[in-house]
């Protein structure tokens, strides 16, 4: 295992390929570093500036182009595109030939994506992805590579990542240079855009899941707010919804065996991701963030697959949130290789599991864990940053073990039953461009037996706007269609739950869904005063 390497301090500016590189000498089946220290001296601007500053989209960009001149099992692809045209670039890291999708699917091995700066003042991600492809590069940690194929995106939010300034994510300790703003250039906050997918961005990820269909997404945050003692707290799918065995095998298998391993290695504690605060005025307690599929590992566990977020504590300092990330994924990859063959089954039974008849989850609550937990909270000192003269926090060495309850897991406080198809009216092109940008099957023809539609007695619109849209909810339930399916008109489409992505469908289509299309105010135009909700379904009762 290598640790992270201490900063350089050579130049601010992370050096061109052309002065660095020299030509790879290959042995069969196998990758060598370069010859000499090129690889070995490439360097992100946090190291190069003593973590004073973060790596810009174009030092990303050159820097990966130089680690994939390095080594031929580097392939430098393009995920999409941001909403200012810059493109998202992807490492397909893996003995493969090529790149692209097919490639990689031939592979048979276990897929895992990571990503960082979703939110581009959140910047430990990026630069700890963007050591692990130098390190990797340089012929290190050659058995993930005969396990798994990797796809690392460092700078997923680049337009974001280049709007620095001084005062961005205030009271976090650096880097004190500035960093990237939250949402992207259209205002919006990408991890919430999973489920509408209003942003380029968010279709250019969804796009690669199709293509691509990694077993496994990591998602690579620094967190806000409670001053614990935590260097990095992590999540799961968080959504009541997501298939049980894949919840289980990370809250019981992985991410222990993560939490254990660093503490043994570095005597750094990493916990389930949560805030302590009271609400309403009671004691405090450990509360984990939202159930809901707009957040990246949410959706992720919709989609069936394994899916881990992880947040750098804001309060420790820079490199160390850095050293924190790294450590993280350098643990999330050991495991994965260990337990290659586990993940792929869990995620092809996910697949398989027969979801009509069942019920799943549309809207949830936290669930209070059934023991009390021992959170250790923690301390910070207040400083100045030097050049904006702002105060920053940062953390003490301070561990103060402190019973409380604990809310990291949630209960579904509405569900439904899962009918075997949904019939759309052709003329909702929205929901069909949804349904082909999530990558959600369906063929086309008109309903012929007993269907069901939705009666609405309650339909409530936000009064306020939450990236850009006014939510909607309704209240009713389905029953069967009066004068049975609708005859004549154009072909419906028809989408069935038996199917892969059937829980997401699922999710998108009910009427009650706290995160679905109607839910984002998507199809205003047919449920605004209308009796009933224009998506019929159709379940074995029903024939």
């Amino acid at each position: 295992m290598t640790a992270v390497r201490r900063p350089r301090r050579p130049s601010s500016r992370v050096p061109s390929s052309a002065a660095l590189l020299l030509p790879l000498s290959l042995l069969p089946g196998a990758c060598q570093p370069a010859s000499g220290p090129a690889v070995a001296d490439l360097q992100t601007r946090a190291e190069s500036t003593d973590y004073v500053e973060t790596t810009r989209y174009d030092e990303a960009v050159e820097f990966m182009r130089a680690v994939a001149d390095a080594s031929p099992r580097m392939h430098l692809e393009t995920m999409g595109y941001t909403s200012e045209g810059r493109a998202i670039p992807m490492m397909v890291v893996g003995d493969l030939e090529s790149g692209d999708a097919e490639t990689v699917r031939a592979s048979g091995k276990l897929l895992v994506y990571l990503q960082g700066n979703i939110h581009g003042g959140e910047v430990p991600g990026k630069e700890a992805l963007l050591m692990l492809l130098r390190e990797m590069a340089m012929g290190e940690r050659p058995g993930w590579m005969e396990e798994m194929v990797l796809l690392v995106v460092p700078i997923y939010n680049a337009d974001g990542n280049e709007r620095v300034q001084l005062t961005n994510r205030p009271r976090q300790h650096g880097p004190i240079g500035g960093m990237g703003q939250r949402p992207n250039a259209m205002g919006l906050d990408l991890n919430r855009d999973h489920m509408k997918l209003d942003s380029p961005e968010a279709r250019s990820l969804v796009g690669m899941l199709s293509a691509y269909d990694p077993h496994v997404g990591v998602d690579l945050h620094t967190t806000n707010g409670t001053r614990h003692a935590y260097h990095l707290t992590y999540a799961e799918p968080l959504n009541p919804a997501t298939d049980p065995g894949i919840i289980r095998f990370i809250r019981e298998d992985w991410m222990p065996a993560v939490t254990a391993s660093v503490k043994d290695r570095h005597g750094w504690d990493y916990y389930w991701y949560g805030n302590a605060f009271g609400p309403g005025g009671s004691e405090p307690a450990w509360y984990t963030f939202d159930h809901r599929p707009r957040f990246n590992n949410n959706y992720l566990g919709l989609r069936n697959r394994m899916a881990i977020l992880s947040e750098a504590y804001s309060y420790a300092t820079f490199h160390d949130r850095v050293r924190a990330t790294y450590w993280f994924v350098e643990e999330v990859l050991d495991f994965a290789t260990a337990r290659a063959s586990e993940i792929m089954t869990a995620t092809r039974a996910a697949d398989a599991a027969s979801l009509a008849g069942t019920r799943l989850s549309l809207r949830a609550e936290h669930a209070e864990s059934p023991q009390p937990a021992t959170i250790l909270m923690g301390e910070v000192d207040r400083e100045r940053n030097p050049f904006s003269g702002e105060v920053i926090l940062r953390r003490r060495d301070v561990s103060v073990p402190t019973p409380m309850r604990e809310f990291v897991t949630f209960r579904s406080t509405l569900d439904e039953v899962v009918p075997e198809v949904y019939w759309v009216p052709a003329e909702m092109t929205i929901v069909r461009e949804r349904l082909d940008d999530h990558g959600i099957g369906y063929t086309t023809g008109n309903p012929s037996g007993p269907v069901e539609e939705f009666a609405i007695r309650q339909n409530t619109v936000a009064e306020r706007a939450f990236q850009g849209h006014n939510e909607r909810t309704l209240e009713g339930a389905w029953r069967p269609r009066v004068g049975g399916a609708p005859t004549g008109g154009a072909a419906w489409l028809r989408v069935p739950t038996d199917q892969p992505l059937g829980r997401l469908a699922f999710y998108l289509l009910e009427p009650q869904s706290d995160d679905g299309l109607l839910n984002w105010a998507l199809l205003d135009e047919w449920v605004a005063g209308a009796p009933t909700y224009p998506i019929l379904r159709e379940s074995a009762g029903t024939r």
